[in-house]
């Protein structure tokens, strides 16, 4: 018989020697990156400040490629953009105080987006810690309590040879779904330290399988087997678990209508015959989905956004697979099943019996051709177009990374992300500034393809130093900022509400010559020469920006 601790790896005389007698000149920062490289990991990202330079100093010695953005947030978002498109942990490198609380706007987005960023942050010196006031520079009382609320789990290294374990154990919790942001902090004196421990080699961090209750998909797949109009909403878990392809066979099996929310664009073929698309914030499409006697929610939390503001009240019962345990029958009562998607709809096609419905495509066509009509009526012809055109220009295989803008506001009901994992925006948390930096991580993950950025004239204004990194590392993102003057979706919240807008109105500068000014090429371009614009600039290598002078509009809301 075997037993676990019949299972330790005995070390190989290669092995043996390396330890015995480990490179010289090495500190606590080298235990940081050597334990990054057992991980697994390849690419950092980071911006220096004084209490992190012995992690700097440390990479110069190491194989990873190292990405330094101009602003920590941003550098959060180009993280938590590297984590989704790879579906690995991504290396956030951040100095004490005020670098590690730039990133907090980022590690939202990235928590609320269950996006896998493993926050590696310095601390004062150890003498300091405590809650004392000694008065060392970057000091806060307790650093970590500002990150607690936000990221998946904290983990602190008091000497250098906790540094693996706690990274370890942070790029577990962070692996483990739902995917998240997690935060390790090391004293300023532990990174500076030299240190004699080996170099770290392999590292185990396998994340936990979140595995469903068979008596719940037996329970789950006798109700859709037997349901009279069963439909589907798929959430961004299904894209993180990769998991399109089950639930293609799934609805396919049950004849089941499928809508995505704007986390899961893609997860669901656009133009299938069960396809409802991603129209969200449409009375109609709520009005179906309220109809459906079984409805299937997977991935998704059905908050405010997926739920048309919290005015859908479904009326049939209600089966939530979700990773996230806390989000379980959190707006809707029904039979909860926490587990990772992929492996629940897994379950549910081992179990389910076929469901024949020869009128559900008709059913999904009545209810589009009545989302087409309202849009129509509304006479936002120009909107669409502008979506049309990003559509013909963009690869179907290139990423595209949205920010908080009435362009992306359409995108999330009306664009074809045609591929899982290829639309991205800040929706989770909301905050300005997400689409180039984010664009900028994914293109460093895959420098192969182009990559879209669209931001609105005020939330390009955040990143505006990222056209420096996009310059010095030669990433292909193509930048398409979209200039009304102004924070447009405000304006038009605040005009419908008060009667006019306050505090919305930008100065902003010639963006052509500003971006030709960090030697990035640049073209100003109008509706009717933009996919052949946009499609010129992605086709180009290196960095490039395209500048779209428009006021776009909202379709009119259905949930007031």
């Amino acid at each position: 018989m075997t037993h676990d601790h019949d299972l330790v790896l005995r070390p190989t005389a290669r092995q043996t020697e390396a330890a015995l007698n480990p490179p010289p000149g090495r500190n606590g920062g080298d235990l940081v990156v050597e334990t990054l490289q057992g991980l697994g990991a390849t690419t950092v990202f980071g911006l220096p400040g004084q209490h992190a330079l012995g992690m700097f100093d440390a990479l110069r010695r190491s194989s990873l490629s190292y990405i330094g953005l101009r602003v920590e947030n941003n550098t959060g978002f180009a993280a938590d953009a590297y984590g989704r498109i790879t579906g690995e942990v991504a290396p956030l490198l951040l100095s004490t105080g005020p670098g590690a609380l730039m990133s907090l706007a980022a590690l939202q987005e990235a928590a609320a987006a269950s996006a896998p960023v493993l926050a590696i942050s310095s601390q004062i010196p150890s003498a300091g810690l405590g809650g004392g006031r000694h008065g060392y520079l970057h000091e806060l009382r307790d650093q970590q309590a500002s990150f607690r609320d936000i990221v998946k789990s904290v983990h602190t290294a008091r000497t250098a040879s906790q540094i693996p374990s706690a990274i370890a154990a942070a790029w577990q919790s962070a692996l483990t779904a739902p995917h998240g942001p997690v935060w390790v902090e090391i004293p300023q004196d532990v990174l500076l330290a030299e240190t004699v421990l080996p170099v770290v080699t392999a590292v185990d961090a396998t994340p936990e399988a979140i595995l469903p209750r068979p008596e719940l998909t037996a329970l789950a797949a006798h109700l859709l087997a037997n349901a009279e109009r069963p439909a589907i909403i798929a959430g961004g878990g299904v894209v993180r678990s990769d998991a399109s392809g089950k639930l293609l066979a799934l609805a396919e099996r049950i004849s089941a209508p499928v809508i995505t929310t704007f986390g899961g664009k893609g997860a669901f073929p656009w133009e299938h015959p069960l396809s409802l698309q991603s129209w969200l914030e449409d009375r109609h499409t709520t009005d179906f989905l309220e109809d459906a006697d079984v409805l299937l929610v997977v991935g998704s939390g059905l908050g405010e956004l997926s739920s048309n503001y919290h005015t859908f009240a479904p009326r049939g019962r209600v089966i939530q697979i979700e990773a996230d345990a806390g989000k379980l029958e959190s707006n809707h009562p029904g039979i909860g099943v926490h587990a990772d998607a992929r492996l629940a709809l897994s379950a549910l096609l081992e179990t389910v019996a076929e469901r024949t419905d020869a009128g559900a495509p008709e059913r999904v066509r009545t209810v589009l051709g009545l989302v087409r009509e309202r849009i129509a009526a509304q006479g936002r012809t120009l909107e669409q177009g502008i979506l049309e055109s990003i559509r013909r220009a963009l690869p179907d295989d290139s990423p595209s990374f949205w920010d908080m803008t009435i362009l992306a506001y359409w995108a999330w009901s009306a664009f074809d992300a045609r591929r899982p994992n290829t639309m991205h925006s800040a929706q989770g948390a909301g905050g300005l500034g997400y689409g180039f930096p984010a664009a900028l991580g994914a293109a460093a993950a895959d420098p192969a393809r182009p990559v879209l950025a669209v931001s609105g004239d005020g939330g390009a204004m955040y990143s505006i130093a990222e056209l420096a990194t996009a310059r010095q590392y030669g990433l292909p993102v193509t930048w398409l900022i979209v200039d009304d003057g102004g924070y447009g979706i405000l304006r038009e919240y605040m005009t419908e509400a008060f009667g006019e807008a306050t505090g919305t109105e930008l100065a902003r500068p010639d963006f052509v010559a500003l971006a030709e000014s960090f030697g990035v090429p640049a073209v100003r371009t109008d509706p009717a020469r933009l996919a052949e614009d946009l499609a010129k600039a992605l086709a180009e290598p290196g960095p490039s920006v395209v500048v779209l002078p428009a006021l776009l509009r909202m379709f009119a809301p259905t949930h007031l």
